[in-house]
C-alpha cells in the first residue's frame, strides 16, 4: 500500500515538473509551425475551450476550492482514494499545473494547436493528463461495475 502511494506521489511530482518545464519553454519563445500540428504559445483566460474567460481573475480560486473539496472527500473516503489513487495523482498534477499558470502568468499556458481539416482548441500537457485521468476513472468504474455484476450473477446462480 505504501509503495502505491510513493508511486503516485512520484508520478504527481514528475508530471508537475515536466508540465511546468515545457510551458516555460514556450513562454521563452519556443515555437513550431507544422502543416497539421503547431506548437505556439497561447494564453487561456478561461477553462476548456476558453469558457468562463469572464471569470479569469477568480478561476484560480474556484479551481483551488474544487481541488480542496475533492481532497477532503478523498480523505474522508479512503477506499475511494485507494481505488483511484493513480488517476487522482494524474488529475491533481494536471489541475495544479494549470492553477500554477494562473498565478504565475495570469492565464493557463497552452501550446498544442491542431489545425488539420478542422481547427481544435489549443491545449497543453496538463490538459492531456487531466483527460487521461478522467478516462482512467471511467475505465476503473466500468471494471468495478462489471465485477459487481459478475459477483451478483454468481451469487444468484449459487442460490
Amino acid at each position: 500500500m505504501k509503495q502505491r502511494y510513493l508511486v503516485a506521489i512520484l508520478l504527481f511530482v514528475a508530471i508537475l515538473i515536466i508540465d511546468q518545464y515545457v510551458k516555460m519553454l514556450f513562454v521563452n519563445g519556443l515555437e513550431y509551425e507544422g502543416e497539421c500540428l503547431s506548437f505556439v504559445l497561447a494564453y487561456n483566460y478561461g477553462v476548456a475551450f476558453s469558457m468562463f474567460a469572464f471569470l479569469a481573475e477568480y478561476l484560480k480560486y474556484i479551481q483551488i476550492a474544487l481541488l480542496l473539496g475533492g481532497a477532503i472527500y478523498l480523505l474522508l473516503n479512503k477506499s475511494v482514494l485507494n481505488y483511484y489513487l493513480l488517476p487522482v495523482a494524474l488529475l491533481y498534477a494536471g489541475g495544479i499545473g494549470n492553477i500554477i499558470d494562473r498565478f504565475v502568468h495570469g492565464a493557463v499556458v497552452d501550446y498544442v494547436y491542431w489545425h488539420c481539416g478542422f481547427e481544435f482548441a489549443i491545449f497543453n500537457l496538463a490538459d492531456v493528463i487531466i483527460d487521461l485521468a478522467v478516462v482512467l476513472i471511467i475505465w476503473f468504474q466500468f471494471k468495478s461495475s462489471k465485477k459487481e455484476k459478475a459477483e451478483k450473477n454468481n451469487t444468484h446462480l449459487g442460490s
